[in-house]
Formats: C-alpha cells, structure tokens, sequence
C-alpha cells in the first residue's frame, strides 16, 4: 500500500483549473492540462513513493515481481502488466472525432504497422499497442459529449428541420434506407467530401443551425453544438458527422460506457475515466491530427443505439459501474464522517487496484499501515494488500476504486 506520484498530460482542449485544484496547485495553471494519469502504461506511468521520498516508476516495479503486485492468475491472464489505466479528464474545449478498435482490429493493425517499420510516436501512427480501449467515463461535473449513432429516423427530422437545400439529397439518401448500412453510406459521403464542397456545405449547415438554435424544439442543442463546433473547425467534415450522434449529458455520479467501434467526442466537463491500458485512437475529424479514413471506417461500428447512462449498482457502501469489460471496473464511495464517524468502509478485494480521493480526506488502513489521502491523492493497492478499509477523516470525502474486472475469486 503506497502512495501514488502521477503525471499530468497537457492538452490545447485540456482546463487550466480542475486538475491544478483537484492537486492543490495553483490556479489557473500555466497551461490547460487535460489528463491525469494512474497506471502503469508505458507512454506516461506514475511512480511508487519510496519511504524515503524517492520514486520508481510502477511500470518497473510491476516487472519486478508481477506475482506478487497482480496475482499469480492475473500474471498470466494480463501477461505480467495492469490491464487498466485510470484518468481524471477535463475538458474546457472539444475532443476529436474518435473511436477505438476491438482487440483483434488493434492487434492486426499494430502487427501491421510494426511490420512496415511506422515509429510508433510517429503523427501518422494509428496503432500505438496491441490492445483494445473500451473505456468509462464518471461525470465530476456536468458532462457533456456526443456519443453513438442516433437512430436514422430522428437524424433525417433534424436533416429536413434544418432546411439547408444542400443537405437535401444526403437527407433522403438516409430517409431510403434508415439502418446501419444507411449511415455508413451517409457517414462515407461527409467524410469523403472534396475540401471544396466542405468549404461551401459546412457555412450552409451553419445558417440553418442559426434558425434551430434560438428555439427550444426538438434539436435546438444539437445545433447549438454543431455551431460551437463549426466555429472552432471550419470547414471539417467532423460538423457533418456529429450530425448523425447521439447528443449527450451527464451529471456528477453518473457514467457512460463506449465499446470498440462507437464514435464519440467529449465536448466540456470533468470526469473520471477508466479504460483498458491502451491509447490506441482513430479519429474522424474535429482535429488538425493524423485521420485514416479507410481504417477509421473499417473500425466503426454503425449500428444506432442510445447510450445507456449507468448509475451505479449499490456494492455494500460502495456503487459499482459494471460493463462487459473485463479489464477494469469502476467503483465509488460518498461517505459522510458526520454520518459514520469514524467507521471504516472495507475496500474491496482482488487483484491489482488504485484508489483516488476526489473530495474531502479519509485515512486508508491495511494490516499494519496506514495512509492519509488528501483530496486529490491516490494509493497504489497490489494484490497481495487484502484488509484494507477507508476511514472519512471529517465532513464528506469521495472515493473512486478503479480494478480489473475478475473479481476476489481470482489469485
């Protein structure tokens, strides 16, 4: 049971005040900063404090002894790394247009790319590891974000309501044929489209969002955010993409789940993510970065569906965000000291975990250690350290538990 050091991944669309508040620095920050990692990822891991203040990467003391940090079981099971990565994300300024690609998608692309000696740091890289990213996203904050396909149906009203001459033709072509191949074949179109024919359709889909926007109907929010985001990417086939998305918002404690192959772009708000270790991205649009439309196209999956919003399932104290992932679960705890004084919340066992203090402060015990976490701070939980329970020192403290998804049951 140690404590944490973590790094700060600075972003342009990343808040110059959440994660410098959340750590206790000085706000604004000098930059936005966008992402903070916790995990063992090779790109980025945090570092182990040492007792005598010193720090060595828990990339490196994973290898060290995988046995004893994850489990004999989950060494083979995750061949010897932690198979999850957690993040505080804050987003002021829109993510790109991106997905994520199953795990043999990202296996064959990355085999692919080493083969054809492509640096994996290199702009135009797709696959920067072997392993899918299904990922979850908690709200801190009301959150925002496009996510999914809307069904065909209501995205030919908002074509028609619209009332853009030009988007016309697109419109029918999915009014003929509202179903996945349908979107894939309008999707195609838009992402395709001559740089010229952007230049022109993009300021016309601008002017008819004017008129749905000052109202309050059916889709006065999806072209409220077609203009915010056609005023930052003028002329970017991404505006006409998010179009066809489910538009979305999330409030503090509750979550979304995104699978390989699901379109999405984060728009404002704060919260935590947790994903499989990867940081395999293939985007769509919304950016000045690398897009590969054939493999973006070959990845996404079509078929519409409204995003479920998960709330939690009640895990003894805790609420408990389950998803078909077996690489990591999500859970959180609101424990109030004026409520429990000084009761002791047990952290669930099993396999290798990190705990994160978000609000308040609370003290973390383990069979002869203890730890004070301030808001902000995370410890690092092997496998081995069973026992352990959280204490909320004074007034309410928040808790997020972020483990694989294998259970107690497996050493």
């Amino acid at each position: 049971m140690e404590l944490l050091d973590n790094p700060v991944r600075a972003y342009a669309w990343g808040s110059r005040t959440v994660i410098a508040d959340l750590l206790g620095q000085a706000v604004p920050s000098a930059h936005p900063e966008a992402e903070l990692w916790f995990g063992a990822h090779p790109a980025d891991p945090s570092h182990v404090v040492q007792p005598d203040g010193g720090r060595v990467s828990l990339l490196e003391v994973l290898r060290a002894d995988p046995k004893q940090l994850l489990g004999r079981e989950r060494t083979v099971r995750w061949d010897g790394t932690l198979p999850f990565l957690l993040k505080v994300l804050a987003a002021d300024e829109p993510l790109s247009l991106q997905a994520h690609p199953s795990l043999e998608q990202a296996r064959t692309g990355f085999a692919r790319e080493e083969a054809a000696a492509i640096a994996r740091d290199a702009p135009d890289r797709n696959y920067r590891d072997a392993n899918h990213k299904p990922e979850l996203i908690c709200a801190l904050t009301t959150f925002h974000a496009l996510v999914g396909f809307r069904e065909p149906a209501a995205s030919v009203r908002l074509l028609r309501a619209l009332e853009v001459p030009e988007l016309d033709a697109h419109a029918e072509l999915l009014a003929g044929q509202p179903d996945a191949d349908g979107l894939r074949a309008l999707f195609t179109t838009w992402i395709t489209l001559p740089q010229a024919m952007l230049d022109t359709l993009v300021p016309a889909l601008q002017a008819g969002c004017v008129k749905l926007a000052g109202g309050d109907g059916e889709f006065s929010t999806e072209a409220r955010t077609v203009l915010e985001l056609s005023e930052r990417y003028p002329g970017d086939a991404g505006v006409l993409a998010a179009l066809l998305l489910n538009r979305v918002t999330i409030e503090p404690g509750e979550a979304l789940y995104l699978p390989a192959g699901n379109l999405h772009a984060y728009l404002s708000g704060a919260g935590i993510e947790l994903m499989a270790n990867s940081d395999n991205v293939l985007r769509g649009g919304l950016t000045p970065k690398h897009v590969d439309v054939p493999e973006l196209l070959r990845v996404l999956d079509f078929r519409a569906m409204p995003p479920p919003v998960l709330t939690g399932v009640p895990d003894g104290v805790w609420l408990r965000y389950d998803t078909p992932a077996e690489e990591f679960l999500l859970r959180r705890l609101e424990v109030d000291a004026a409520d429990v004084p000084g009761e002791p919340v047990p952290v669930p066992d099993g396999g290798p975990r990190i705990l994160l203090c978000t609000a308040g402060a609370a003290t973390v015990r383990a069979p002869g250690a203890e730890l004070v976490m301030a808001r902000g701070t995370s410890v690092w939980l092997a496998a081995a350290d069973a026992g352990v329970t959280v204490t909320a020192d004074a007034g309410p403290a928040q808790l997020f538990l972020a483990s694989d998804g294998l259970g107690p049951e497996v050493a």
